[in-house]
């Protein structure tokens, strides 16, 4: 596979364009009927916006804009979209006119993916970086999907916890030994009761605060470093700031109902998952970039993508239906709606709702970071990606909930991820260099 990167200065003008582009006009809005649309419609299967009410005003989304084609917006768990898109492309029955999911997710499936250069020569007027068109080709030479929407992971704030926050920390550029005095200092002032939380539940997104936050900051990798020293004393000091967390964090699935109840003051999570918490109240939060460590600011990077198999249903009608879904409308849509960020030069609104638009300058100012350390969410894993990110959760419950020591729990572990790394023999991904067989050192 090639070897892409994205730069900073690309990322810097994603979703802070100059000028709308022209609606299509096919544009208004299209009919949603779950799973089957029935006989000529388009069905969109995505592993994307699996909360029940972001499904919901997705499908709402597609209802007002697009007109043109009858779509069925077909939502599934990550490993049922792998096993489908494989299944149903190799033995030629394909049911399924197209497939929404993260940059990695595709990545995989390069070779069922039918070729769509011709459809991003039509889309010049919406301004993708290159970057992202390059990665588009999933290491080849043709673009196998389209940019669809990005989002990110930041802090959540309620302005009561700034008055603990140490004598000299900017907020807005803090480091992770700032974030541990600040949140050892509120939960001592709260008489004992922890202010900061993580999404450690059943279905919470807490991993990839470890592959695209901590280890990058600590480390500047996330595989090839997973049992460096660094990374040893990265966990050390989740050991120390997991003293400070609230115990029931491992109980949420997403830090934005907590934060709205008032269990935790400071939240880290999927912006779409930290929206919600100051929606009635915008000004009693601020949102902001997560800390920096040793090696710099780490965040993740979350790019999705729309492809359309081969052998698929309505092609033509699918390709319509791609083409609308990056029109400024559509892509401004998602992001009121559901704090996915357009990957277009669709300028961004001063109008936005309020937690969106806190969502919107954090995400900005992390990105923009002289320090920042970009990370990619795992690349080429498919159905196994989610063995692998509980790797990471194994670490954290051993370390962290078990007591048991960092350098055992680690040498451990990397010889499970290593297990799953050699038998798929894939490159790594950012923020660690590529290679023959990614793997941990």
């Amino acid at each position: 596979m090639t070897d892409i990167r994205l730069n900073r200065r690309a990322l810097l003008s994603l979703g802070a364009g100059v000028a709308a582009a022209p609606l299509l006009g096919a544009c208004g809005g299209v009919s949603t009927s779950g799973a089957d649309g029935g006989k000529g419609s388009v069905t969109l299967m995505s592993n994307q916006f699996s909360p029940v009410e972001e499904k919901q005003r997705f499908e709402k989304i597609l209802q007002q804009r697009i007109t043109a084609e009858k779509v069925a917006f077909n939502q599934v768990e990550t490993g049922v979209f792998a096993s489908t898109l494989q299944t149903q492309v190799d033995a030629g029955k394909v049911q399924v006119s197209m497939v929404g999911a993260l940059h990695g997710d595709l990545a995989q499936h390069a070779e069922r993916l039918i070729d769509l250069d011709d459809v991003l020569a039509g889309l010049g007027d919406r301004g993708f970086a290159k970057e992202l068109t390059d990665l588009a080709k999933l290491g080849g030479t043709t673009t196998k999907y389209i940019p669809w929407m990005q989002a990110g992971y930041v802090l959540a704030v309620n302005k009561k916890a700034l008055q603990w926050l140490p004598s000299g920390a900017d907020v807005q550029k803090l480091t992770y030994d700032q974030l541990l005095a600040w949140t050892t200092a509120g939960a001592k002032a709260n008489g004992g009761k922890p202010i900061f939380g993580i999404p450690a539940g059943v279905k919470g997104l807490y991993h990839r605060f470890f592959q695209g936050f901590l280890l990058p900051s600590f480390t500047g990798g996330q595989i090839t470093t997973f049992r460096s020293a660094e990374a040893v004393t990265a966990w050390e000091y989740m050991k120390q700031l997991w003293a400070q967390t609230a115990r029931g964090s491992t109980n949420y699935d997403n830090l934005q109902e907590p934060l709205q109840r008032g269990e935790v003051l400071i939240g880290f999570d999927h912006v779409a998952r930290l929206v919600g918490a100051p929606a009635d109240k915008p000004d009693d939060w601020i949102m902001v970039p997560a800390p920096s460590g040793p090696k710099g600011l780490g965040y993740m990077l979350v790019l999705a993508g729309i492809g359309i198999p081969k052998g698929a249903p309505e092609t033509d009608k699918a390709k319509d239906v791609l083409k609308a879904l990056t029109t400024p409308e559509v892509q401004l849509d998602v992001l009121r709606q559901n704090a996915f960020f357009p990957v277009t030069n669709a300028p961004i609104p001063t109008d936005l709702p309020g937690a969106v638009a806190l969502a919107a300058a954090a995400i900005k100012a992390q990105r923009e970071a002289p320090n920042a350390i970009l990370s990619l969410p795992p690349v080429g894993l498919g159905a196994r990606d989610g063995e692998v990110g509980q790797i990471f959760k194994n670490c954290f419950k051993e370390i962290c909930l078990d007591g048991k020591p960092v350098r055992q729990v680690l040498d451990a572990q990397a010889t499970e991820l290593n297990k799953i790394l050699d038998e798929l023999r894939i490159p790594c991904w950012q923020p660690d260099p590529a290679g023959e067989n990614c793997r941990a050192a």
